[in-house]
């Protein structure tokens, strides 16, 4: 069993499942709770997560310093190697600040054969950043084993003690290699790799031993997560299971067509309930992106009770709301005890405090891949299944500045035209996701010999897989310009296109 200390990493249940991937045991517990694990769980291997503190700063998280005379392999990542040099006797400064790709070049130290942690590593691969602090002075005993242009001590160890560190995020999938650093340090702890698979039909005997005789109201939407959770919960409990479509205007043409027509094969016909018109008049003069998730998440839940009700007056008994929530919701919400909240899911964060149903989130700890492995071995179909994730809130993230009819309509235009050319192009398929955001900001434009001062839209397309990190789709050019060309042409008062290349981090997928 490895022990995961969890300082508060947006990736800190990621690491967890890399390492249950690789057959291994895993509990995460708190920092408080490090010392008291240890004499009770005796792990084989320790790894302390990244978190969004400073070493130095008042009430940051830390551990017992006896941790590192335990004998047992210890592996800090980010903030936990930050804190292994603080506490160790090493000195950690606020550096330069790094978030995305950085190239890491290893030492010839590394070589060590007592050591295993960079077997099958190649001399320099792309690691994931995303740091303030770092380290510039390592503690007595450990060596350098690799760096990057600007963090000398990116990758580091007391082979001796086995104790080391990397700066970088092995678990996150733009790492390169990271799985493998992970592997290794497995073998460092003694264990050996084994074969993992996700318990499909363990998930659906959960949800009907939580459910017991009640009936369960759905919040579906077309996404795949939803669908899902949908699918597992009617296998699960049956023709108790209710399944609500909400028809709010902030959606993708055709979405209710295609929840209907994915749950005719299951013999669940959703209800569907148009609330269009309320949703914009709810949104009206509402520019925060915090105030907009926070008032489409209550919303829903208004109707969802709705339908509670008038299923309790059919003799129907209704206890619980089912969501599609996954991971990378939960953590972005605040999902852990020392995390930072970077914004309210209106499916998580959104939510009203006084709900009159339960939550059930069957999905609730795994991520998009998974959730998309799982759907497969439901024989969903494969376009459903790699179909774009499209977010609960719908254009009403993607428009900046207030949602009125006027601009849904100029967000779903931009919107089409994006997808149809990705579509030509046969790149559609190789995207995690693409689309097109209202800026709310204005330049000016030459159209017809006259001026125009218009608003900007920019372009995300990105790639990614369990949506935790992200980088930009390098797109042929000549598919870049007739995106360009046909949205401001087509779509009114756009006076030109803007094409986003951040990474994730620092950015998040979309912009609200």
């Amino acid at each position: 069993m490895i022990l995961l200390v969890d300082f508060g990493s947006q990736t800190a249940h990621l690491i967890g499942r890399r390492i249950r991937e690789l057959g291994i045991d895993v509990r995460i517990v708190h920092p408080e709770e490090a010392m008291p694990s240890i004499f009770k769980r005796k792990p084989q291997g320790i790894i302390l997560s990244g978190g969004p503190s400073s070493v130095y700063e008042e009430g940051a998280p830390t551990i017992d310093p006896k941790i590192f005379s335990s004998q047992i392999p210890i592996l800090g990542i980010c903030y936990g190697l930050q804190l292994t040099a603080h506490l160790l006797g090493g000195k950690v400064v606020s550096g330069r600040k790094e978030y995305g790709p950085a190239e890491l070049i290893l030492k010839s130290e590394i070589r060590n054969p007592k050591s295993e942690i960079a077997k099958d590593l190649l001399k320099s691969f792309v690691v994931w950043m995303s740091h303030g602090d770092e380290v510039v002075s390592v503690p007595k005993g450990f060596i350098t084993l690799g760096s990057t242009e600007h963090v000398p001590f990116a990758f580091v160890g007391d082979l001796k003690r086995k104790i080391f560190g990397v700066q970088f995020h092995p678990e996150v999938e733009h790492t390169e290699h990271g799985v493998t650093i992970l592997k290794n340090f497995i073998i460092e702890c003694g264990l050996q790799q084994k074969t993992h698979a996700i318990n499909v039909k363990g998930i659906e005997q959960e949800i009907k031993k939580r459910v017991g005789d009640a009936c369960v109201v759905g919040a579906v939407s077309g996404g795949v997560d939803s669908t899902v959770a949908g699918i597992l919960t009617g296998r699960a409990v049956g023709n108790r299971f209710f399944p609500v479509y909400v028809e709010n205007g902030l959606m993708r043409e055709g979405t209710r067509e295609r929840v209907e027509k994915i749950f005719a094969k299951t013999h669940i016909k959703p209800i569907v309930v148009n609330v269009a018109g309320e949703m914009v008049k709810r949104l009206k003069d509402v520019t925060d992106p915090e105030k907009k998730r926070k008032i489409i998440g209550n919303f829903y839940i208004e109707v969802f009770e709705q339908q509670m009700q008038r299923l309790i007056k059919r003799g129907k008994k209704v206890k619980f709301l089912l969501q599609g929530t996954i991971y990378s919701d939960v953590i972005e919400s605040k999902g852990t005890k020392h995390a930072s909240k970077i914004k309210s899911h209106h499916n998580v964060g959104g939510l009203p405090k006084n709900m009159k149903l339960e939550l059930l989130e069957p999905l609730r700890t795994f991520y998009k891949d998974e959730v998309r492995a799982i759907g497969k071995s439901l024989g969903l179909p494969d376009e459903f299944i790699w179909k774009q994730p499209f977010p609960g809130p719908g254009y009403a993230i993607r428009i900046r500045g207030e949602v009125t009819k006027n601009r849904l309509e100029k967000e779903r235009q931009a919107d089409k035209i994006v997808l149809e050319e990705l579509e030509k192009a046969d790149i559609l398929k190789s995207v995690f996701i693409s689309f097109p955001v209202l800026t709310n900001a204005y330049s000016t434009a030459v159209k017809g010999d006259g001026r125009s001062f218009s608003e900007v839209v920019a372009l995300r397309i990105i790639e990614s897989k369990d949506v935790m990190t992200s980088t930009w789709a390098r797109l042929p050019y000549e598919v870049l310009q007739k995106i360009s060309s046909r949205i401001v042409n087509e779509v009114p008062d756009v006076s030109r296109v803007v094409y986003d290349i951040t990474t994730k981090p620092p950015a998040t997928m979309e912009w609200e």
